[in-house]
């Protein structure tokens, strides 16, 4: 018995060194998608102020496939000793599990979280040609004509698909959801006409908004946004509590050490608050958040509980 807790002793010393020490090499953070979108270029803003301020490089891998699957796997079978990280997207943590058959990881086994990096907000936007410009307008549109309203989305089982369900389950707004590839490739044909409602990132809308093109009907944040003071939340219009964005973060493999997942959560919130990470976020939409990892696992699970049963409802499955 001394000679098991003799060990136990050094192995957990042997743990705090290295944690102290923590980084000695290069970080690997993995982005479950391609390069070039929004996501992957938000992860490369903060590998690069992160890499500085921990004095190793932090390289950013994509290994997109299946809605980010694929890679957020990957990460869940490396060691669990900081030097991979997750960038995790609420579509694929706390989304995915419920519209796939099944997905290679568990979302709350497999991973620790450090920090929800940033929100993205969404909103409904209409072709002007729609005669509503509110959401009791909308509604009402939609009981005189059944049938005829559908909402254009960035994919089934994206965030913005299972908002636009969720919005419909709250209100009983009566509408056919159209999937894209993209939500820039609904915003075009929302513009165009081809569908009269899309449910987008506020980024992605924002200068056909701002021209005119598009109109707001509702932001599904919890407050009014900045770039758009005059469009009111789904809140203000009676939907209570409806706070829906889309998100991402960084997580670790579960069993990770705390304090590496403090060293992290330190480098993460810094580089954050860089003024410089803050306007570069602001071109892509994202607003910085940089939470405790406690607030982040909180929201996790509530998103789980919620996604859930939306996507029970809606019955929606991703072939």
């Amino acid at each position: 018995m001394r000679r098991f807790f003799g060990m136990l002793v050094l192995l957990l010393g042997t743990a705090g060194v290295q944690a102290q020490e923590y980084p000695t090499r290069p970080i690997h953070l993995i982005v479950p998608f391609s390069t070039g979108g929004g996501t992957d270029s938000s992860a490369r803003v903060v590998a690069d102020k992160l890499g500085k301020l921990l004095g190793q490089q932090v390289v950013v891998e994509n290994r997109p496939g299946a809605s980010g699957n694929i890679g957020t796997a990957a990460v869940a079978r490396t060691p669990a000793d900081g030097y991979t990280l997750l960038l995790g997207f609420d579509g694929t943590l706390v989304i995915n599990p419920f519209t796939y058959p099944s997905v290679p990881f568990d979302t709350l086994r497999d991973f620790v979280p450090v920090t929800k990096l940033g929100d993205v907000a969404l909103a409904v936007v209409a072709h002007p040609s729609l005669p509503a410009r509110t959401l009791a307008e909308l509604l009402a549109y939609s009981k005189t004509n059944p049938g005829k309203l559908s909402y254009g989305h960035s994919g089934v089982g994206g965030t913005s698909h299972v908002a636009g369900e969720l919005l419909k389950q709250r209100t009983g707004l009566d509408m056919t959801h159209i999937p894209y590839k993209s939500g820039g490739q609904a915003v075009i044909d929302a513009v165009a006409g081809q569908v009269p409602l899309a449910y987008v990132a506020v980024a992605g809308a924002h200068g056909q908004l701002r021209t005119g093109r598009l109109i707001g009907i509702g932001v599904s944040t919890s407050k009014r946004l900045e770039l758009l003071p005059d469009l009111p939340t789904f809140i203000e219009q009676g939907v209570g509590d409806f706070d829906v964005s889309s998100w991402n973060g960084i997580l670790v493999p579960a069993g990770t050490p705390r304090p590496i997942i403090d060293r992290l959560h330190r480098g993460l919130v810094a580089a954050l608050r860089d003024p410089d990470t803050r306007q570069r976020f602001a071109a892509l939409g994202i607003e910085p958040v940089g939470n405790t990892p406690d607030e982040f696992a909180a929201q996790i699970k509530a998103d789980l509980a919620r996604w859930s049963k939306v996507v029970q409802q809606a019955n929606i499955r991703v072939e």
